[in-house]
């Protein structure tokens, strides 16, 4: 690969476990980790607090203040900046599922079934899907979430009477994501493929083409553009116009000989962080497509699990499946 590297700009963090998913809170790089630590991994204070000391982390968002975790172990656990964890809920034997942070402090979780919102000042309401929950979602405007489950997705308001509005459509739909402007709501499937629904009409956008399952969904800060994994490149979607994709082929940046896994479009500028499944992780500016290195992964080539953007788009944090992790400083 011939275009320049960022590699000398890159630390290093051995984990010790596979990353679920990474954070920053505020300028603090934070990593979930399967063993059910949380790992604060700034240069030279290195931290590890055990959210789930019984348990593995199996989810994790973060809305920049705290890290909330969901494990095998029931329990629903929220870490802040300082180490310091706090208990939301503790599900008895069983597993929480999906998990969704609002910008307002608001949480979502689920169980099979049932879903369950805590609003920001601790009231909690639940609502049992037709089937079992794949995924979560906050709309940016408005207590309403949308739920991803077998044959389509439920929109619901949790301080509402009235029942849940439905978008249909048949089969598996696993992730749920929504647009920034609330205009658009996307799953991923079962299937190679991506269904969407534009909420102004219900009109549907079937989003296909994939070698791969699509687990990794990034917005564009101005929602002009979805950035998605299952390729052997990250496949951008344009949602510029009214219409979104509809009618509109996608772009591609990254190319390589390697499925892209997680996607992280950066916070301000359009420049979009690719990982692969073979360990490497790439900058690519959608402007031109010109791509920097940031990892080659010689040695370690275990898929990349996590990537997150700090809150000015200068540090990059990254994790892998086996447990090897970086924190890349842009100069």
């Amino acid at each position: 690969m011939s275009e320049p590297s960022l590699t000398e700009f890159t630390t290093l963090i051995n984990a010790g476990a596979e990353v679920v998913a990474a954070a920053f809170l505020g300028p603090t790089p934070t990593l979930a980790l399967a063993d059910g630590n949380v790992l604060f991994a700034d240069s030279g204070d290195e931290r590890r607090v055990a959210a789930h000391p019984a348990g593995a982390i199996l989810v994790a968002a973060s809305d920049g203040k705290r890290l909330v975790t969901g494990g095998d172990d029931g329990r629903l656990v929220a870490t802040d900046a300082g180490g310091r964890t706090q208990e939301i809920a503790h599900e008895n034997g069983k597993w929480i599922d999906a998990l969704a942070l609002a910008r307002d402090g608001a949480i979502a979780w689920s169980v099979g079934r049932t879903v369950r919102a805590r609003d920001n000042k601790g009231a909690i309401k639940f609502f049992d899907a037709p089937s079992t929950v794949r995924g979560l979602a906050f709309l940016p405007k408005g207590y309403r979430l949308a739920i991803a489950h077998y044959n389509g997705v439920s929109l619901w308001f949790p301080n509402a009477s009235a029942a849940p509005e439905r978008l249909e459509w048949k089969g598996s739909h696993i992730d749920v994501s929504v647009s920034p402007d609330g205009r658009f709501v996307l799953t991923t499937m079962q299937e190679n493929t991506l269904h969407g629904w534009r909420l102004a009409d219900g009109k549907h956008m079937r989003m296909s083409g994939y070698p791969g399952k699509t687990r990794s969904l990034s917005w564009s800060s101005d929602g002009h553009w979805l950035a998605t994994s299952g390729a052997q490149a990250c496949i951008l979607w344009p949602f510029g116009t009214r219409d979104g994709p509809m009618g509109r082929s996608p772009r591609e940046c990254g190319v390589r000989n390697a499925k892209v896994s997680r996607v992280a479009l950066h916070p301000q500028i359009g420049i979009v962080a690719i990982g692969y499944e073979d360990g490497w992780v790439v900058l690519a500016r959608l402007q031109d497509n010109a791509e920097v290195l940031v990892r080659g992964a010689e040695e370690d080539t275990s898929a990349i699990t996590a990537l997150a953007w700090g809150p000015k788009g200068k540090r990059l944090l990254f994790g892998t499946a086996s447990g090897a992790a970086g924190l890349v400083e842009l100069p």
